[in-house]
């Protein structure tokens, strides 16, 4: 898997990536790709858990020239994916447990995210009795898009293209002015306010103070 990164162009999209190596798992563990067996099935469970924040580092570590850095087991799941993806060979990172606690709790809200469209994905393609990883892999790929998980990306696009705080409103009002879509604003299913908002906002609140103190200027690399 670490050399399958090497056929990547450097600068490649990590999405592009990710819906592949995810994919290529299934070549490497032909021993859990029997989805008609439970035990099978909890294995890939589990590896899919456990590697997919190790290849979703090497590939934002490989998109930006950098050499990857490898799991440790003395770090927890998202202090473990925060070293991975920050830490380079001249500076080791230095963990915030604001920062991975923050991480933690939009990693489960986002879990909990009952039946979009990259779920919709995975469930018809394992619908065909395929095997997990290849079924993930096609999640990724629905989950790639602007108006799924894609938004991220966009919002924070977004964000450089404003640069500063002061620009926002002008931003926006020519946004509308224009009648462009403005990514970030409402939700297509909650129409009364997304349920989790109110969670990652206390968690967004702690975490800027960084950006404020300029405690954790690796964001900006992001």
């Amino acid at each position: 898997i670490r050399s399958f990164y090497n056929g990547f162009r450097r600068g490649g999209h990590p999405m592009a990536m990710m819906l592949a190596v995810v994919g290529a798992l299934s070549a490497f563990y032909s021993d859990s790709s029997n989805v008609n067996d439970p035990k099978e099935r909890e294995i890939s469970s589990r590896r899919m858990i456990a590697k997919v924040p190790t290849l979703a580092a090497m590939a934002y570590k490989y998109s930006i020239g950098q050499p990857f850095v490898y799991p440790d087991n003395d770090l927890n799941y998202c202090e473990n994916f925060l070293n991975m993806c920050f830490s380079v060979p001249a500076q080791k990172y230095k963990i915030n447990k604001t920062i991975s606690n923050a991480l933690d709790k939009i990693f489960i809200l986002h879990a909990d995210h009952e039946q979009n469209a990259s779920t919709s994905t995975v469930r018809l393609a394992a619908s065909s009795a395929v095997n997990p990883f290849a079924s993930v892999s096609a999640g990724f790929s629905a989950l790639w898009g602007p108006l799924h998980g894609g938004a991220n990306e966009a919002v924070m696009e977004m964000f450089l293209d404003i640069k500063e705080p002061e620009n926002a409103e002008k931003y926006i009002l020519n946004k509308i002015k224009n009648k462009d879509l403005i990514i970030g604003f409402g939700h297509r299913v909650y129409k009364k306010g997304d349920s989790r908002v109110p969670t990652m906002t206390k968690y967004y609140y702690k975490t800027a103070e960084f950006y404020k103190n300029d405690k954790f200027p690796m964001i900006s690399k992001i």
